[in-house]
């Protein structure tokens, strides 16, 4: 907040603003507004309302700011006249500016920025920058304003009651306003270049730039990575299985690197900028494109140690399967028991330390069995097993000693 108020630098330092606003014995938002106001040539109006702000129902309960503010003025009790006495303080505590006129949504909107507020739909409902909505009671005049700037808000579960703003012209927030450059498809299938102005959640304007060269569809690429992350790549079989190998090595050791949705999102000018030129969108990178990126976040001496500590397939008697690392409980394997045949050591990964999970499959691809100790198995209740499928399963093998059995995917031969 305090960035947004100009009173800090990028690196946390105090500014000349901010030393301005130490002077005015307010909080920083009420303080800058002042300031604001002063600079503007009226740092009483920015005091006042200042006063209408620290004092809950002075100048009245009306919503509308400037109701408040002719309160204010008219209110003689002992109350009034002290708040007024100490908004003229603050008036010269901000240096006094005089001469010139501000406009009260404006000051609000340097105090608030995030509560900018846009009309949409019904009269009185709004969008406020921060992306919730809010409302106010239709009969109200606020309630057709096309803007406003908002002070006061009474919470509510998905939108909030306006209880005090003044309206706004949208050109007082013309120096807050975000420009970005978002790459859309138009009807005809064309690409096209469109400049958006919004502060906050609130589009204030956008307009087509015309037909957009690989230089502005790149920097619109990676504006779109800037402001909605990585939502936008679509993640294939081979990218995804190795973003879960080194998230799950990365659980062991940390000094793997992080495929977290933070973690891509802080290298991605290492493993994604590479991979925008070419493509129209986001959504265009191809998946082996993708996995080839994230192998370059893998460091050159740890590339070998990748498929000898998490491979990406175990090694079975019939070929391979695919192992999981996203699943539940830990690397898993969905493979026919009959595939299995012979095997007397249960697999593992990470050199032995890590034992898969192996679900054990009919013939039919149905669960069997999920096991971490195949050995244990085998010895224990897959005589269970194999009394139930060979009920089910009559023409496949179903031996008495599996570890001996030859490994299979196929029935036997009919008439045997």
């Amino acid at each position: 907040v305090l960035q947004r108020l100009d009173a800090l630098d990028e690196v946390g330092g105090l500014t000349d603003h901010g030393r301005r606003l130490t002077r005015i014995p307010l909080p920083p938002r009420l303080a800058h507004m002042i300031a604001a106001a002063s600079d503007a040539g009226d740092a009483r109006l920015g005091a006042r309302i200042a006063a209408v702000l620290s004092e809950p129902g002075l100048g009245g309960n009306d919503p509308d700011l400037r109701e408040r503010l002719r309160g204010v003025e008219c209110d003689r009790s002992q109350r009034a006249r002290d708040a007024l006495k100490l908004s003229d303080r603050w008036t010269r505590a901000a240096g006094g500016g005089q001469g010139g006129e501000a406009d009260p949504g404006a000051l609000l909107a340097e105090a608030f920025p995030e509560r900018v507020a846009r009309a949409r739909g019904k009269p009185g409902e709004f969008l406020l920058a921060s992306g919730r909505g809010a409302f106010l009671d239709p009969a109200e005049l606020l309630a057709r304003e096309p803007w406003l700037a908002v002070a006061e808000l009474g919470g509510g579960d998905a939108r909030d009651r306006i209880r005090l703003a003044a309206p706004l012209d949208p050109a007082a927030l013309e120096h807050r306003l975000e420009i970005e450059d978002r790459l859309t498809r138009e009807p005809s299938g064309r690409m096209a270049l469109r400049r958006v102005r919004r502060i906050g959640a609130i589009v204030v304007d956008e307009k087509i730039m015309g037909a957009p060269d690989r230089a502005a569809i790149t920097a619109a690429l990676r504006s779109e990575v800037e402001r909605d992350g990585l939502k936008a790549l679509r993640w294939g079989e081979r990218a995804s299985a190795l973003r879960a190998r080194l998230a799950f090595l990365r659980s062991l050791d940390e000094a793997w690197p992080d495929v977290s949705d933070e973690g891509l999102a802080a290298g991605r000018e290492v493993w994604l900028w590479p991979l925008l030129d070419g493509v129209q969108s986001l959504e265009a990178i191809p998946d082996v494109a993708l996995e080839q990126g994230l192998r370059t976040l893998i460091p050159w001496d740890r590339q070998r140690a990748l498929d000898d500590l998490a491979p990406a397939r175990l090694e079975t008697p019939l070929g391979s399967a695919a192992i999981d690392y996203a699943a539940e409980g830990g690397p898993r394997v969905d493979i026919r028991v009959q595939e299995l045949f012979g095997v007397t050591i249960h697999p593992a990964v990470v050199g032995g330390r890590v034992p898969l999970t192996l679900a054990l499959l009919s013939p039919a691809r149905r669960p069997v069995q999920v096991t971490k100790d195949l050995p244990g198995f085998w010895a224990g209740s897959w005589a269970a097993v194999r009394a139930d499928m060979r009920g089910r399963y009559p023409r496949h093998p179903w031996p008495e000693d599996p570890t001996k059995a030859e490994a299979t995917n196929r029935a036997k031969p009919r008439g045997t």
